[in-house]
């Protein structure tokens, strides 16, 4: 390849300090290795970068293309120089974070910023994205992802993951008020409700087998993208079912829901963080120490819809 990164700050240096003496001076270099790396350049190249009319060096057109575009390289190579140099010390280059749709993603956000805020230094990507039900195992058993928050059941067969408890969450029955439910006495039957189709929430697993929860055997079902699409079309009376209680709580405030007793309540689940016990980075100890504050769930599902 004939352009090198040492070419490029050569020739940012110049059209910063406008001439080919500042530039030396900056660089630590004589003025004429600074000459000879701009000649040499445009032999290789072929082509002139500079105007060397007047006292002040001007680029060219081709040559200001090449220098917009070697800045960007130039700041991708400081990137990657510096991430490499966190990774010798402990810090991953990229942490992937997956979390159940039950938790708010504001808060997810709020966790992120809280990270950039305690770890100005760190040059850790993240990497944040919203899985359902199955969804947050199936993305760290097929290495998709190294944390997992709000996952819920049993870990994947085969082993090598760790797990703390988050909380649980509580699961309420609501219904539209204009829905024939709602005209119901309490607590519904299981037959009652079998006759109204259902919200439910797809499962974004790839590979592990599919979960569903809360339906009745033979019951019609309408099956939406995530917790806010559901929450939406049970308050438009196209369907029933079980809702966090933060959320449906916040619906009935508004007057959009109705919260009803059932015969056969949903139990309460309880929800992990997990990862995988191979990884040490410090990045991810640094979520899950964070993640055992003890309001931390709660708030999570307050603000999830």
């Amino acid at each position: 390849m004939r352009l090198s990164l040492d070419a490029l700050l050569v020739l940012d240096a110049i059209d910063r300090r406008g001439s080919f003496a500042a530039a030396a001076h900056e660089l630590h270099r004589v003025p004429s290795a600074v000459t000879y790396t701009v000649q040499k350049l445009e032999e290789d190249l072929d082509v002139q970068l500079f105007d060397r009319r007047g006292h002040r060096a001007k680029l060219t057109a081709a040559g200001r293309e090449l220098l917009e575009e070697g800045r960007n390289l130039l700041r991708a190579a400081g990137e990657l120089e510096s991430r490499v140099k966190r990774v010798a010390t402990g810090w991953e280059a990229e942490l992937r974070i997956a979390y159940d749709d039950v938790i708010s993603e504001y808060v997810m956000l709020q966790l992120a910023a809280e990270f950039y805020a305690s770890q100005s230094a760190c040059s850790t990507r993240l990497r944040i994205a919203s899985e359902v039900l199955g969804g947050c195992w199936d993305a760290l058993a097929s290495a998709r992802t190294e944390l997992v928050i709000g996952v819920s059941g049993d870990s994947p067969a085969g082993g090598g993951y760790a797990m703390r408890l988050l909380g649980e969450v509580e699961w309420v029955f609501a219904v539209a008020p204009h829905h024939p439910l709602a005209a119901l006495p309490e607590p519904l039957k299981s037959g009652d409700i079998q006759n109204y189709r259902a919200v439910t929430v797809a499962d974004s697993s790839r590979n592990l087998p599919p979960r569903t929860t809360g339906l009745l055997s033979g019951q019609e079902t309408l099956t939406v993208h995530n917790l806010r699409a559901k929450l939406l079309a049970q308050s438009m009376g196209l369907g029933v079912g079980n809702l966090p209680r933060q959320a449906a709580q916040h619906a009935a405030a508004a007057g959009k829901l109705v919260i009803m007793r059932t015969e056969e309540p949903k139990v309460s689940a309880q929800l992990f963080v997990a990862w995988r016990t191979s990884h040490k980075g410090k990045a991810l100890q640094w979520f899950v120490k964070r993640l055992e504050e003890k309001d931390w769930l709660e708030r999570a599902l307050q603000d999830a819809v």
